[in-house]
């Protein structure tokens, strides 16, 4: 799997605070055999994040593209609101995993606006800008992604037997 990550700072893009969160991810999926294709910072810019995401969506860069930071309630996190202009469409459950997850550890998660989507053959997932909370999101929705990616980019194999689950309809 090839994956690009997108960090949002605006003290990041200026070079005012060392991004640790993106070089995190990186390693994370690289101890787990992904590619990391791609990775950059820019600010907390609403076009901007559109412009990006947009791009690497449809060159088709990777089939998983993470952002990192901008989820939360400040005047400046605006990564859901540009994430939900990009994608074509929302998967709901993947924000709601994360979101259960990290409620076990903070009240602070239920803050959390991050959202999950497809475009094009692109899985598009929004992180915690911080490393600790990036990483534990990732390992809460981990389990289900490769199985997104395959179906997003065109798997027809059934998906019964999953998980112990039956298609009761065959």
């Amino acid at each position: 799997m090839r994956v690009a990550i997108l960090t949002l700072s605006d003290k990041g893009s200026r070079g005012e605070r060392v991004d640790e969160s993106g070089p995190a991810l990186a390693s994370w999926l690289a101890e787990r055999g992904v590619t990391t294709v791609h990775a950059e910072i820019i600010p907390d810019d609403f076009q901007r994040i559109v412009t990006v995401l947009g791009a690497w969506a449809d060159a088709d860069k990777a089939e998983l593209i993470l952002t990192t930071g901008g989820t939360g309630v400040s005047p400046r996190d605006v990564t859901p609101e540009a994430t939900l202009k990009v994608v074509e469409r929302t998967i709901p459950g993947i924000g709601e995993l994360m979101r259960l997850r990290s409620l076990e550890k903070t009240p602070m998660a239920a803050l959390s606006r991050a959202i999950a989507g497809i475009r094009g053959q692109a899985l598009i997932i929004n992180l915690p800008g911080s490393p600790r909370g990036a990483l534990e999101n990732l390992e809460a929705v981990w389990p289900v992604i490769g199985h997104a990616v395959e179906k997003i980019r065109g798997d027809q194999g059934d998906c019964g037997g999953l998980y112990g689950t039956r298609n009761p309809a065959g």
